[in-house]
């Protein structure tokens, strides 16, 4: 099972770290090799942790982070993520797949029909309009990452470009807060002892080695190989919400 997939977990990881989405990945092959549902999205984060992790400290040691901002979101995602876990309990995710992906699709959209966007960075510091966009925003997307997932690095390239940022900094912002979402994850499912840690622990070094590479081709080839990559990513997440039921 590992021979396919740690080639995947590896390609996962450096799609992750250039754009979001690696999910779209190694969810499916988690479960075609042959792991229950509960130990797929278990697992899934113990590998994404490796990529995340890597991804965030690649773009963080090259300053691409900025931190006094995403310090002070990271709590906001971490309590959207809880309450959207809670909210899953409630309400059926399924009924929200075809609208997200009507969404996300809406968001690339955007992004690529804007021929300028996100290829400057304009970013104007800690501004009250800075705040106002991405806190509210933050919590909105944790939420979303807790109950439903798919798309979540993306959505906060997206919230990260409005706030002026250019995608290769927009992507550095948004693998840090992903990496403390799927950390908190991590810790909650380590305690339901779903994990296989077999299969987590080697795909996770792969994951991390893609999200490596990734992450330095991203800083090396700039805004307009990251934009290229995400109109690919949007387009892997909306086919996974419309066909993956």
């Amino acid at each position: 099972m590992l021979l396919y997939g740690l080639p995947l977990a590896f390609l996962a990881g450096f799609i992750d770290a250039v754009a979001g989405g690696g999910g779209t990945i190694t969810l499916p092959t988690l479960f075609l090799m042959g792991l229950s549902p509960a130990q797929v999205v278990a697992t899934n984060k113990l590998l994404a942790i490796f990529g995340s992790g890597s991804a965030t400290v690649q773009y963080w040691r090259r300053g691409h982070v900025e931190r006094a901002l995403v310090l002070r979101l990271i709590p906001l995602a971490l309590t959207g993520s809880a309450v959207g876990a809670f909210l899953v309990q409630f309400v059926n995710p399924d009924a929200f797949r075809t609208l997200i992906g009507v969404v996300i699709l809406g968001v690339g959209a955007l992004v690529l029909a804007n021929k300028r966007f996100g290829l400057e960075d304009h970013y104007p510091g800690l501004t009250g309009r800075t705040l106002a966009l991405t806190l509210p925003g933050a919590l909105i997307i944790g939420a979303y990452d807790g109950f439903l997932g798919p798309g979540t690095g993306t959505f906060l390239m997206f919230l990260f470009a409005l706030a002026g940022f250019n995608l290769v900094r927009s992507s550095g912002n948004a693998r840090t807060i992903n990496f403390a979402t799927n950390l908190g994850a991590f810790l909650f499912f380590l305690i339901g002892g779903q994990m296989v840690w077999w299969i987590g622990l080697p795909m996770g070094v792969a994951n991390a080695l893609g999200a490596t590479l990734g992450a330095r081709m991203a800083m090396l080839r700039g805004s307009a190989f990251v934009k290229w990559m995400y109109g690919l990513i949007v387009l892997l997440v909306a086919a996974r919400l419309f066909l993956i039921r």
